[in-house]
């Protein structure tokens, strides 16, 4: 059973392109609970691609476009995964896991997931919220104290000086979870408070606690609830779900999410065991013109993933297979149940898949690359939601979910079109140019020729 990775993984946990896209004004469609005991019963190989709805011709350029990517060397390998109603429609792997050691992508390859963690630490909230620990608006000050004293960056001198005042009131839980509460990253320095996250190397601390001490030093951007910034919010949940629980945040996910759900190879490290399976990771190098294996991050050493970390990110620190978290997406699409273990209800989930954000406020992110501002699409509770996907300009449908991770990977859940996708690579800096989950949206959608099969 993997574990947990390095700290400093945090540093890379996160989305490294800039993007925007603005929320509905109104609820986004709820994510549906699952329809059949089929649907339940978890993913197995669908009879052919016809029988759940998919034109094989069509559904073939979404292979040859992935397949493209690797031989154009914009990434070293990738596997896609496509299931709908519970059943497999395409498991594909292409090109390599590593390219020095001649290393073949195999199904069973392991992943940083990185900022995908996010929504399996949103799902462990969410456990904990069902057993009364916390509720939604809650001030997150009557579990962390130590933001009591918070400040907030009211304006910016010319010389870059910090003019600051009082918190108006302290960050709710529902502001903790959707980006709304004022917190830094450290991720990019246009922003003096990003650059104090980078300077006190808050995602670099040796605990959850210290990490917690870090950040209750920074002000916040922004008064609670009134703008949306990527933020290290979701590590703050990490720190949650311990003194929440009572348990190490690795404990618990393994004991209440990965073990239960079969996640077998996801954790916070993989072990000695299981180091082989990791992919190399890459970035691309400008001055070669090529990807090339990254050695460091942000200055940091890539970390060792076959030891536990120091501190358990909860905003990026889980490595997974494509199959594992596909059994995890297809349990939220089922309403929070896989082959007969529930994790959640589907209310819960489907308040996970609403949009709480409001309509002045701005989502600039996607998680893995750039998008035009549009008010079809929001942010629910760990979670990107897509209110009205034909005003957003996406073939998907309404209430999709999804977020992605830093070095590409990238996943979706469908309610309307009861479908799943996981897409894995591991190129630092998101999809990028490629965009390939946008491309993969549109390449599976038109494939998608009878979908009320």
């Amino acid at each position: 059973m993997l574990k947990r990775s390095c700290s400093a993984v945090a540093l890379a946990a996160v989305f490294l392109a800039a993007c925007a896209q603005m929320p509905a004004s109104g609820q986004a469609p709820a994510v549906a609970p699952a329809k059949s005991a089929a649907v339940a019963a978890g993913l197995t190989p669908a009879a052919s691609p016809e029988s759940v709805g998919f034109d094989s011709a069509r559904l073939k350029k979404l292979d040859d476009y992935m397949a493209k990517v690797v031989s154009d060397g914009r990434v070293a390998g990738m596997t896609t995964l496509l299931a709908r109603h519970g059943k497999i429609v395409g498991f594909k792997t292409y090109g390599k896991a590593d390219l020095d050691k001649n290393k073949p992508m195999t199904e069973d390859t392991i992943f940083r997931i990185y900022s995908m963690t996010k929504p399996v630490t949103g799902v462990a909230m969410m456990i904990l919220f069902e057993e009364g620990k916390w509720r939604l608006d809650d001030p997150v000050t009557r579990y962390i104290p130590e933001f009591k004293a918070l400040k907030v960056v009211k304006s910016i001198n010319a010389d870059g000086s910090l003019v600051l005042e009082d918190m108006k009131r302290p960050p709710t839980m529902r502001e903790i979870m959707s980006h709304t509460a004022g917190f830094g990253y450290g991720l990019a320095e246009e922003h003096p408070v990003d650059k104090m996250f980078r300077e006190q190397q808050v995602l670099s601390s040796t605990s959850l606690k210290e990490m917690i001490d870090r950040t209750a030093q920074i002000p916040l951007m922004y008064q609670p609830g009134t703008n949306w910034y990527y933020s290290s919010a979701v590590d703050i949940q990490g720190y949650l779900v311990e003194k929440l629980s009572g348990q190490k945040f690795g404990d618990f996910l393994a004991e209440r999410v990965f073990k239960p759900l079969k996640m077998n190879d996801t954790g916070f490290y993989t072990g000695a065991d299981k180091a082989d399976r990791l992919a190399a990771v890459y970035v691309f190098d400008r001055d070669q013109g090529k990807i090339v294996e990254a050695k460091a991050l942000f200055g940091v050493a890539m970390p060792d993933y076959t030891k536990p970390p120091v501190a358990e990110s909860g905003g990026g620190g889980v490595v997974s297979t494509t199959m594992d978290y596909a059994r995890f997406s297809q349990m939220v699409l089922n309403g929070g149940v896989l082959e007969g273990v529930r994790l959640l209800s589907p209310a819960t989930v489907e308040l996970m898949g609403t949009n709480v954000i409001p309509k002045s406020v701005l989502v600039s992110s996607n998680g893995t690359t750039a998008a035009q501002f549009n008010e079809a699409v929001g942010f629910g509770l760990d979670f990107q939601v897509v209110n009205d996907a034909r005003a957003a300009g996406s073939l998907q449908g309404d209430g999709s979910i999804s977020w992605g991770g830093a070095a590409g990977t990238w996943f979706w859940i469908d309610p309307t079109n009861d479908l799943i996708f996981v897409g894995m690579i591991q190129r630092m800096g998101g999809t990028g140019g490629d965009d390939l989950g946008t491309m993969a949206r549109t390449l599976t959608y038109q494939a998608l020729v009878e979908p009320g099969k």
